[in-house]
């Protein structure tokens, strides 16, 4: 199995301007907390077209693909976010797109993917785990767009370091949801070339941390997965192409709580007016709880697609 190297910086530069005009430069933001353990920021991805940063990954790889397999259309795996990325930029270029979605994906996200004008094909949890392993799926042709194991959706994910090296070049800490690796090992490709003394970490919820497992073990390991309102991370086990990369650019895997996720959600809304889905939170979540230290820590709010009846469950004081 071919395992995926770090980023060059050169190509996160690159596609920074190749992505320009399709994604948001997000705003960084203080979040309006006294009492935390750490001076914390928000950057907002949820702010993306998409509620997402997964368009700039889906840019990127879209860009950079040959015109004659883009021609037989494009494809993806994805419960929701990445699909909605490759069918956005899909529709600005007049590309026909179709998506593998895993049966229990969120009824937002599939009613997203159906607006932006793609094909879903929905599929048991194992049978889209393994279109994620194998890169590709029976009976579907044109250009596949891994969303975690691609190095050019992986450096349009690292610009989102640039971003907040720019924006806060003393940056101590940043805390990044961890699905399957691509976004983590983007910033972190950015960010180590940069400032290499600022700390990386992984968020994982505690139903699904295959990372936090894996790094303990010294090795890949699978786990029990438990499906919950948390739908954009965690999983039964690491992507292979992604485990040397994760292992040496990352600092280590915080795992947090259902409970501890949904208290940020609420706090997010509460004090920033910000929306942000369940993976999206967990950052913060991390930061909150005080797993990452203290000093200047920016928390990546990886995407805002929240069905809103677990919204309003949530800001009950209830779990989904």
């Amino acid at each position: 199995m071919r395992q995926i190297e770090p980023i060059p910086l050169e190509a996160i530069r690159s596609a920074r301007d190749r992505i320009s005009g399709v994604a948001t430069r997000t705003p960084l933001i203080r979040l309006n907390v006294d009492n935390a353990p750490s001076e914390v920021y928000l950057k907002l991805e949820n702010l993306q077209p998409i509620g997402s940063f997964k368009l700039r990954g889906a840019a990127n790889a879209m860009a950079l693909a040959d015109a004659d397999e883009l021609a037989g259309g494009v494809y993806t795996a994805s419960a929701g976010n990445m699909a909605q990325g490759v069918a956005y930029v899909a529709r600005q270029r007049g590309i026909d797109c179709s998506v593998v979605v895993p049966e229990n994906s969120p009824r937002t996200k599939l009613a997203a993917i159906e607006r932006l004008g793609a094909h879903t094909i929905m599929v048991s949890y194992d049978e889209w785990w393994k279109v994620l392993i194998e890169h590709r799926f029976p009976g579907l042709t044109g250009k596949f767009i891994h969303p975690v194991c691609d190095p050019d959706v992986i450096a349009g994910n690292g610009t989102i370091g640039l971003e907040i090296l720019d924006d806060l070049p003393d940056v101590e800490t940043i805390i990044v949801p961890y699905g399957g690796g691509g976004l983590s090992s983007g910033i972190a490709s950015a960010v180590n070339a940069l400032r290499p003394r600022t700390r990386i970490y992984a968020a994982e919820v505690e139903t699904a941390a295959p990372l936090a497992a894996s790094l303990a073990a010294g090795s890949p390991q699978t786990i029990d997965h438990t499906p919950s309102f948390v739908d954009g991370i965690g999983g039964k086990s690491l992507l292979p192409e992604m485990w040397n990369l994760v292992r040496s650019v990352l600092d280590g895997s915080l795992v947090v709580s259902l409970s501890q996720i949904a208290e940020a959600i609420r706090l997010l809304i509460e004090r920033n007016r910000i929306v942000a889905e369940g993976a999206g939170a967990s950052s913060a979540a991390a930061a909150l709880a005080g797993k990452a230290g203290t000093g200047r820590t920016v928390c990546v709010i990886s995407g805002g697609n929240i069905d809103a009846a677990k919204l309003i469950t949530i800001l009950g004081g209830d779990l989904p």
